[in-house]
Parts: C-alpha cells; structure tokens; sequence
C-alpha cells in the first residue's frame, strides 16, 4: 500500500514505472496460471504487447506524444497473432487464446486508468485515482467483515458456484462501507467530484469491482489454482490484489467521461 500511495502522490514517472511493473507481474501471472510454461515465446510477446498498451497511453497522456502514434500499440498485438501460425504444437492450442484474453482483460484497463491522473496539459493529479482504490479497497474490507461476521451465518450465498465464501450480506455490508469511503474522501476534498457523484461512482464501482473478483475467481477455479502468484504476502498475487480494480476502475473512467469530470 505504501509503494502505491508513493505512486500516487509523488509524480507521474513514479506512478509509470509503478504501475507498469504491476501490469507486467499481473499478466505474467495470468498467462503462468492458464498456459502454465507453454508458449513461453508467445507469453514474453503477449506481456510486451500489454506493457507497450500502456506505455503509448502514459505518454500520450502525460508527455503529449501526438494521438496518432497510440495506434501502434497494435503492432506487438498483429506480432503475437501472426506468431500463433507458426507454433509448432497445436495440441493445446485453446491456451492460446489466453494470452489475448490477459490484453483484454489486464492490459487495457489497466492502461485508461492513465486518464484519471493526467489532465489534457499532462498535468499530474493522483487523488481521482486514490479516491478509487480506496472505494475498492473499503468495499473489499467491508464485504469481508460483514460476510465472515454474519454472511457465513444468515442468508443467502452471493455465487455460489464460482465463490462459495461470498455471500449477499457481505455484498451489501462492502457497499455500505464504499459509500461511507466516498463520502468521507469527498468531505475531506480528496475526491475531486461532488457529493452526488461521489456517491454514485461508489455504487457503481462496488458493483463492478464484485464482478472483477469474481470473473478472476472463476479463472482460478478453472485453472485450478488457488492464488495467481506469490509477491504480496498473505494475499497471494498482483492478479488477486487488483482483480477488482480491473473492473471497477475503467467503470468509474466511462462514468467520468459521460459526465464531462475528466
């Protein structure tokens, strides 16, 4: 937490290079836990296509790189499709498609995150960003307290067959507690919205960060994992850690844009 609020607060080549490290770990950690080690060629391909994603974003947006240079980040892309002829063992080729899933699903939203912390000048502002995370993280902490204290207990499971721990108390207690976040960010002038909207990129981004936790846990549970990496301590991978946020970020990025905020 500490090497993302530095992210965050201190300048935009901090939040770069943080950030870019934590994409590369997360589809590294993607492509490990549903190709395994085949397509080891194919993976480096897949990971410097999803960095180069958000490398051409971040300059676009804070070092004005004309527009026009963001459409070659699908060249390494085209690069990794024309690579997939050329694999000799096709035997378990439905692997292959993986590695444009983890650009889709990782890479992408990943990269418009950029557009919530510099401005059309390439001016640096992390507490729109901030504030999200910490939406995301109060509503994770919310929806573990009120699931493990009275979800376990009453009600009903919230989906069952892909996360059978979560259930609907803890679904509603970790919105609870993403609004309280909000509102308290917005009070304090870190959440640099109004309350209406404060209030309603809450809802929405807990929602959507539910759905990011439980899309990565139906991969797991595909893939027969039980976390996606090792480098965060007692919480398993960079993929488990931000999961939500795949999710509940870009949501909170098309919101800001229909509404003119960015």
């Amino acid at each position: 937490m500490a090497i993302m609020l530095a992210s965050l607060l201190i300048n935009k080549y901090v939040y770069g290079g943080v950030m870019l490290f934590a994409l590369i770990v997360m589809i590294y950690e993607f492509l490990r836990m549903t190709c395994g080690t085949q397509y080891k060629y194919s993976q480096i391909l897949a990971i410097v296509a999803g960095a180069f994603i958000f490398l051409m974003t971040f300059l676009y947006k804070g070092f004005h790189i004309p527009g026009r240079l963001v459409i070659l980040c699908f060249v390494p892309v085209f690069i990794l499709m024309i690579n997939s002829l050329y694999v000799k063992d096709k035997t378990s080729f439905g692997k292959f498609a993986s590695l444009y899933t983890a650009i889709l699903y990782i890479a992408i939203p990943w990269a418009i995150m950029c557009f919530t912390v510099l401005d059309q000048d390439g001016n640096f502002d992390g507490r729109m960003l901030l504030s999200f995370f910490a939406i995301i993280w109060g509503s994770d902490v919310g929806a573990y307290v009120f699931g493990i204290s009275l979800g376990q207990k009453y009600g009903k499971k919230l989906f069952p067959s892909i996360s059978p721990k979560k259930s609907w108390i803890g679904f509603w207690g970790g919105m609870l507690t993403a609004v309280i976040v909000a509102v308290i960010l917005q009070l304090t002038g870190v959440f640099p919205v109004s309350m209406v909207h404060a209030i309603v990129l809450s809802l929405l981004m807990d929602v959507a960060g539910v759905y990011g936790d439980l899309i990565e846990s139906q991969w797991k549970r595909y893939t027969e994992v039980k976390d996606s990496g090792i480098i965060i301590p007692g919480h398993g991978g960079m993929l488990d850690r931000f999961d939500s946020a795949l999710m509940a970020i870009p949501t909170g990025v098309i919101y800001l844009v229909l509404f003119n905020l960015i």
